[in-house]
């Protein structure tokens, strides 16, 4: 009958406010995908992500362990954290990564704030562990699972921003260098499947990135484990197909595995950028046969040679280590020697760091740290005279640059990177005149060279046809 209904209360019919999440990911880009995927599988449980940590339900943080200042940082970031739950309780803190995997039950005896530790091959259900109703003496740790292989393609959240994607072809290590955690902190190398990398890359190019990065703990090995694989030349060649990307790039190569037919493919599809990161460690044949790394100084100087034969105008990274256990001065002079011959145009140098359960942790003579760090000046003052030759070289030219957006530094400059930039570890260029758009390659006049950087102007679409790439304006 009319009338006859009870009234209804309308606040109760209001749908729930969904949880929301804040995340920090520390560490390389490889940990960065999976933190993509932790975020990915939370959103598809229905919360919501947040850039902003106060307002977050759960606070996320993705760990690396590979050496003590990096375990460092994820301590103090996971204290840091702590503090902003203090007067929130209910706020659930989730620590996830390589961290956990090195140092669980260690961290969930000296954390009490924390609500979870999640290792690198549990992450994935982190949705179904947050999922069950808190209960006294429940698991708070998380690190007994079988290696994680990424068989098939998992939902993601981007955390880069959307012109920009990193495709994690494989997870884990074989390679037994003596200074190195990561076999045992992420288990032996697992490729994963090419037609699910295929798939994944079809997606992220629908979803509009335009620059694909390759990355795993070595990208050249990716099949090696398979016989019969067809290897990273045959995923690269199938990546290029895909139309939408504009440059895919190759991270983490090792020296030793730079083969005739990966440079033959990189040569012949110009979408895969005269790119690759090689990092060589040392230079002189004792050290590098200490450190496990299964090649010579002569072989680096022949793998530099091919390259640049094979690809004019490539663009190599590097990254050495100084104060590697019984390294003489005659050892880190055939390393800086090395450093002004083959003239990488990136360089990264870091000191040796004696990881516990790495042979190298044992071994000595160790050089003093303040020798360490001296000869760690050296290398950066020997590398810093070859990039400012390099960038000096190239003022006046025009370049292609993927522009990024408003530079942190002022509201006034945007930054993009050129094909020689890769984000984050190289430098880039910052545009002080032009209209830029984020996220599109434009061609840009570099007019001055800064230690790392440079700046630039964008053409204006009249200056274009007048104007051709790499020629002086």
């Amino acid at each position: 009958m009319v009338g006859s209904a009870h009234p209804v209360d309308l606040k109760s019919l209001k749908t729930p406010k969904p949880k929301t999440v804040f995340s920090i990911s520390l560490g390389c880009p490889k940990n960065l995908v999976d933190t993509e995927i932790m975020l990915g599988g939370l959103t598809r449980a229905g919360w919501e992500v947040t850039g902003t940590p106060a307002a977050a339900d759960l606070l996320l943080v993705n760990t690396c362990g590979f050496i003590e200042p990096a375990c460092k940082e994820a301590v103090d970031t996971i204290l840091d954290l702590a503090r902003l739950k203090a007067d929130r309780p209910e706020v659930r803190l989730v620590v996830a990564g390589c961290l956990v995997q090195r140092y669980g039950p260690e961290l969930a005896a000296d954390l009490p704030e924390v609500d979870l530790f999640i290792g690198v091959n549990d992450f994935p259900a982190l949705p179904d562990i947050l999922s069950r109703p808190p209960a006294a003496g429940a698991a708070r740790l998380f690190h007994k699972a079988p290696p994680y292989a990424y068989a098939g393609v998992e939902p993601r959240y981007p955390a880069t921003p959307a012109h920009l994607a990193y495709l994690k072809i494989a997870e884990g290590c074989s390679h037994r260098c003596t200074f190195c955690l990561i076999p045992q902190i992420r288990g032996p190398m697992r490729s994963r499947p090419l037609d699910a990398l295929v798939r994944e890359a079809e997606s992220l190019a629908a979803a509009g990135v335009k620059e694909l990065i390759c990355v795993a703990q070595d990208t050249t090995a990716y099949g090696r484990e398979q016989q019969g694989h067809p290897g990273i030349a045959a995923l690269l060649r199938e990546l290029a197909q895909i139309d939408r990307f504009r440059w895919i790039r190759l991270l983490y190569a090792h020296p030793a595995r730079i083969t005739p037919e990966l440079l033959a493919t990189m040569a012949a599809h110009p979408r895969i950028l005269p790119y690759l990161d090689l990092p060589i460690q040392h230079a002189h044949d004792e050290v590098l046969r200490r450190m496990g790394r299964g090649y010579r100084r002569q072989d680096i100087l022949e793998t530099v040679r091919r390259v640049r034969e094979t690809l004019p105008g490539a663009t190599l990274r590097t990254t050495v280590m100084a104060g590697f256990p019984g390294e003489t001065e005659a050892h880190f002079q055939a390393l800086s020697d090395l450093i002004q011959e083959a003239a990488f145009d990136h360089l990264g140098v870091f000191l040796f760091s004696p990881e516990a359960g790495t042979p190298a942790a044992a071994w000595g003579p160790k050089a003093p740290r303040r020798e360490a760090r001296r000869r760690a000046r050296l290398l950066k003052a020997i590398q810093a005279k070859i990039v400012k030759a390099r960038l000096k070289a190239l003022v006046g030219t025009i370049q292609e640059v993927l522009v990024e957006g408003v530079s942190p530094e002022s509201d006034y400059l945007l930054t993009g990177r050129m094909i020689s930039q890769a984000p984050d570890i190289d430098g880039q260029v910052y545009i002080t005149a032009g209209t830029g758009q984020v996220g599109e390659i434009q061609p840009v006049r570099l007019t001055r060279a800064l230690p790392y950087d440079l700046l630039g102007e964008i053409l204006e679409q009249g200056e274009k046809g007048k104007e051709r790439k790499g020629e002086k304006g």
